[in-house]
């Protein structure tokens, strides 16, 4: 990324928090001085991130955005809390099977939605019964900020392998666009859609064919060079 498109990625961020200024009855109103305040701070610091990493200025921006990344040392445990705090609040929704909370690797943490609980069959609108469930996991993230959120649609092989495609990247930038309604910072968010190529188990049975229809979150640290 060059340093004119980190300057760009930076301006609608500002205009994409200039626009969730709104008073308690969803009417546009000024921004106090704290929040013009936030806005160029994190437009300047996107900007001065990508200045100061020449190696990867994409990454240097995203440091710049989320106010610093963590030092190595600390990663350990800023991931194992955030875990904790997410297995603590949707302790209800992990005990029925709805969500499940697993590490990966040595410090990412994968959150996963099944199909039957979040989306109705061959939709990508999410059901508004699982809003709640959403409004938990967004509100865990915007308390641990210096994290990138990676959201995957997948399907069983059932239908056309366009139409799975087309069905996976929906259903993960119907997710991707919900956090953003509850403030998840943009530049945190990639959204892609993976089909029926990364199955979980055999496509020969329903339960399997269950287990493969999800979205998944995989939430990594933003590490400091």
């Amino acid at each position: 990324m060059t340093l004119r498109s980190s300057i760009s990625l930076a301006l609608i961020l500002a205009m994409g928090l200039t626009a969730c200024a709104t008073d308690e009855y969803g009417r546009s109103r000024p921004l106090t001085n704290t929040e013009a305040g936030a806005i160029i701070g994190a437009v300047g610091g996107a900007v001065a991130g990508a200045a100061i990493n020449h190696k990867n200025r994409g990454k240097g921006a995203l440091i710049g955005a989320v106010g610093g990344g963590l030092a190595g040392g600390l990663v350990g445990n800023y991931m194992d809390s955030q875990a904790k705090d997410l297995n603590k609040v949707l302790a209800p929704e992990v005990q029925q099977g709805s969500i499940q909370i697993t590490k990966v690797g040595e410090h990412n943490l994968r959150v996963t939605m099944t199909n039957a609980t979040a989306f109705a069959t061959n939709s990508y609108a999410i059901k508004p019964g699982f809003y709640p469930v959403m409004d938990k996991i967004a509100k865990v993230l915007n308390t641990y900020g210096k994290t990138t959120l990676e959201i995957e649609g997948h399907t069983d092989n059932v239908g056309s392998d366009a139409s799975n495609q087309t069905l996976s990247e929906n259903r993960a930038n119907a997710v991707q666009d919900y956090l953003l309604t509850r403030q998840v910072a943009p530049e945190r968010l990639q959204a892609y859609g993976r089909g029926e190529t990364q199955p979980r188990a055999s496509n020969d049975t329903e339960a399997g064919r269950s287990q493969n229809r999800r979205v998944e979150i995989l939430i990594e640290p933003v590490v400091q060079n």
